[in-house]
């Protein structure tokens, strides 16, 4: 009978894919949750749902045209993410419509237009495969892009960082200051803040696909709320989630024979529920408060 040691670090130290998916999942997990902490912060939590149904149909047509080619995906899905988003914040800008608005009715169309030209030229395992992804099916060339966007999304987070803790936490000054390099620069970190987003998210569609990827990037995000007031413990909080999150599920898909990319989010979200239940900003303190008051 093998111990529990064994069942957890076996599957990751006899198969070669095993030890990939974990590499990929935790450079999604490092990059890619402080982003979530950064949406939560500036009210933009759907859009990171948003973005990643609108890199659905860039990663068709690079489909198309290069078969299952990795960096053609890619670059066509980011090509495609940032057209929507750019298309929504002209339609909110000569419009009456909010940009959220915008977006709602961008994502559902780039999704449908996705799905339809990925039915048409690939197999239903084609599909399956773009729309959920397989972190077990991590090739080099797969790791090699997760661990590349991860490590240039963490220096490109640390020369934002300043600029956008000032414009998460106090816009107005930042709007006001446009006689100084903040106010000139401000379009800069919203634009390249955008851009990580986008290529977060792409380089997330081979282990989660394009429907997973958000979830590791917003649950341990908003999870990691409930824990700390403080934004560099969350950001630290949300990336121990993710982590977490990726091992765990890894090792239930392999054991349990499910879906990895579902799996690793459905631990994200099994987590996300203890936040609820027992984090400072949860029901269980908060109803152990009320009651000591009425004590």
């Amino acid at each position: 009978m093998m111990t529990l040691w064994e069942q957890m670090i076996g599957p990751f130290a006899e198969f070669a894919f095993m030890r990939r998916a974990l590499v990929a999942t935790l450079a999604l997990a490092v990059s890619a949750a402080p982003l979530g902490v950064f949406l939560t912060l500036r009210r933009m939590s759907l859009l990171g749902d948003a973005i990643s149904h609108a890199v659905l149909p860039g990663v068709a047509i690079g489909f198309m045209f290069a078969g299952l080619s990795l960096t053609t995906m890619a670059v066509s899905g980011v090509i495609s993410g940032m057209v929507a988003a750019g298309l929504a914040g002209f339609i909110s800008r000569f419009t009456t419509l909010k940009e959220d608005a915008s977006l709602a009715a961008i994502y559902l169309l780039a999704l449908a237009l996705g799905v339809t030209l990925l039915s048409r030229q690939g197999t239903q395992l084609d599909l399956l495969h773009i729309l959920f992804g397989s972190a077990l099916g991590v090739d080099t060339s797969g790791l090699l892009l997760v661990a590349s966007v991860a490590s240039l999304s963490l220096i490109a987070l640390a020369a934002l960082y300043r600029g956008l803790v000032l414009e998460s936490f106090d816009p107005v000054f930042l709007a006001a200051s446009a006689a100084q390099s903040w106010g000139r620069r401000g379009w800069i970190w919203q634009q390249s803040f955008l851009m990580l987003v986008v290529v977060n998210l792409v380089a997330g569609f081979q282990t989660l696909g394009t429907l997973m990827a958000v979830g590791l990037m917003m649950l341990p995000a908003v999870s990691a709320r409930l824990w700390h007031d403080s934004l560099s413990a969350q950001l630290l909080n949300a990336s121990a989630q993710a982590a977490v999150a990726g091992f765990a599920g890894l090792l239930l898909s392999y054991h349990l024979d499910t879906p990895s990319g579902p799996t690793i989010i459905g631990c994200a979200g099994l987590l996300y529920g203890v936040s609820l239940l027992v984090s400072p900003g949860g029901w269980l303190p908060r109803v152990l408060k009320r009651a000591h008051r009425v004590a």
